[in-house]
């Protein structure tokens, strides 16, 4: 339930000059072709009392997210005020012709959606308009359907709070970043200190809630687990889930960015992966070494997608004996297009391949247990990432205070990687220039938002619904980058 539920509402503007019969026959026409879900108000908007009164209506039935359908040329004031005046996203569709004559049935649509246009930019007004805006009832019922997961991001960022715990670590400052973003697109934040964290934790020492969880544990994990660190794992994940409840404040969801290194695993015993796995899993992203921007990524793909997400490393180069052996002549890629993504073991098990496993942070078992037997550094979550559609994106705020963006769609191959960690190998077609002229060029951070399908379009048309203007992507070959060599 930490994502938010659309509940679709639909009104039909008319100008006055115009058979008002025509909107309420086409906008039945489009509620009879999308089928369960759409809230139809009865009330057609002609002026803007109609506007006043179709807005209660739609409120009192419970509708979050509006659809605007200009059956006919529609009123300009009025059906602006709607998009002013609603507490949700908004989106705007017109009528095509062709359901009857063009004498006393042309309705203009085409044309008004032009003149609305031009309002909602008078009024400084976000609303969502489909690429091609004008359709038949079931062209306009399609591109409704399209517009759900749309709302549910934006819904959901404006109920957001992201809750941090530490600062970033050293030489982690590629994790850090201006929060003024956050406050442009309504997202709260409440930052906090590893003690409170820590505090609350031991304050959940044998709560008597840590049995079910193991249970659960044990059952997801097929007994591929540490049972000694069973306890504490549940104990932790308890200790998230309440501070979330009790420190939503006036926000609906919850989004956690948390320190996860150097300092947690040996006070709190074993690593956070696992657990932070277990949240992402409902929609509850923890991103790694307090990545807040990533936090709000993760968080938007987990509603566009309404499945789990990860945040991962753009970690490494995929080697040239693996490609050769396992890539090439099996799959249309180069070896640039390819790499690895990798993170301790954040990403959720139902995304990986059988055989994922509870295990240890070599890493951080060099540098804090000296490579030893591993102790307090146990608690990621390892093995290979399933194959099939990704998109890999990013929304970040640079060092100007401005918000740019990339999105990326490709699939994650099945593959062997021969190595340790959550990690599976990628591939994106024209990676390595989109590498080197986006990630390079812009300057983005190591980490990556990870969603299990492709969802670029609607993520495209969010993160255009938030203002930002630069959003990159793998530019084909005929398209070079702005910064793109032409003498290669």
């Amino acid at each position: 339930m930490n994502i938010p539920e659309v509940k679709l509402g639909i009104i039909a503007v008319s100008r006055d000059c115009f058979p008002i019969a025509l909107s309420q026959q086409r906008r039945k026409s489009i509620v009879a072709a999308y089928g369960d879900g759409l809230y139809e108000c009865p009330i057609t908007v002609e002026n803007e009392k109609d506007a006043q009164a179709a807005l209660a209506d739609v409120r009192a039935n419970g509708v979050n997210a509006l659809v605007v359908f200009l059956g006919n040329f529609g009123p300009e004031t009025p059906e602006t005020l709607l998009c002013q005046k609603f507490h949700g996203p908004v989106m705007y569709v017109a009528a095509a012709e062709g359901d009857g004559d063009l004498i006393n049935g042309r309705g203009a649509a085409y044309c008004g959606e032009l003149n609305c246009s031009y309002n909602l930019g008078m009024r400084h007004l976000k609303a969502y308009i489909p690429e091609y805006p004008v359709g038949t009832a079931e062209e306009c019922a399609q591109m409704i359907k399209e517009f759900v997961p749309i709302a549910r991001a934006i819904i959901g960022v404006k109920n957001l709070k992201i809750i941090t715990f530490g600062p970033r670590p050293q030489d982690f400052f590629a994790c850090n970043a201006p929060i003024k973003g956050l406050y442009e697109l309504g997202v709260e934040i409440e930052e906090n200190s590893e003690l409170d964290l820590l505090v609350a934790y031991k304050a959940h020492a044998g709560d008597k809630r840590i049995p079910e969880v193991i249970a659960d544990m044990q059952k997801e994990m097929d007994g591929q687990i540490y049972p000694d660190l069973l306890e504490r794992m549940a104990q932790f994940e308890l200790t998230l889930l309440d501070w979330a409840e009790a420190h939503k404040g006036a926000r609906k969801y919850v989004a956690f960015a948390d320190k996860c290194w150097p300092a947690f695993p040996e006070q709190f015993g074993f690593e956070p992966c696992y657990v932070n796995s277990r949240l992402a899993s409902r929609g509850i992203p923890v991103a790694c070494e307090v990545d807040i921007y990533g936090a709000l990524s993760e968080y938007i793909g987990a509603c566009l997608t309404g499945d789990a997400v990860t945040l991962l490393d753009i970690n490494n180069s995929v080697p040239k004996y693996i490609y050769d052996e396992d890539i090439a002549g099996k799959f249309d890629y180069d070896i640039k297009d390819t790499f690895m993504g990798f993170h301790c073991g954040n990403t959720p098990s139902c995304k990986m391949c059988n055989g994922c496993a509870v295990k240890y942070q070599l890493i951080q078992n060099r540098l804090l247990e000296n490579g030893g037997t591993p102790d307090f550094t146990r608690g990621t979550l390892e093995g290979a990432i399933a194959p099939g559609e990704i998109t890999i994106y990013r929304l970040q705020c640079d060092s100007e205070g401005n918000l740019r963006s990339y999105i990326a769609q490709g699939e994650v191959l099945p593959v062997a990687t021969r190595s340790f960690g959550g990690i599976g190998i990628f591939a994106i077609p024209e990676m390595g220039r989109f590498y080197r002229h986006v990630l390079i060029q812009k300057r983005y951070p190591h980490h990556g938002a990870v969603a299990f399908a492709h969802c670029g379009k609607a993520l495209f048309e969010v993160l255009k619904y938030f203002g930002v203007s630069d959003i990159a992507y793998n530019q084909p070959k005929s398209l070079p980058y702005p910064t793109e060599n032409p003498f290669q």
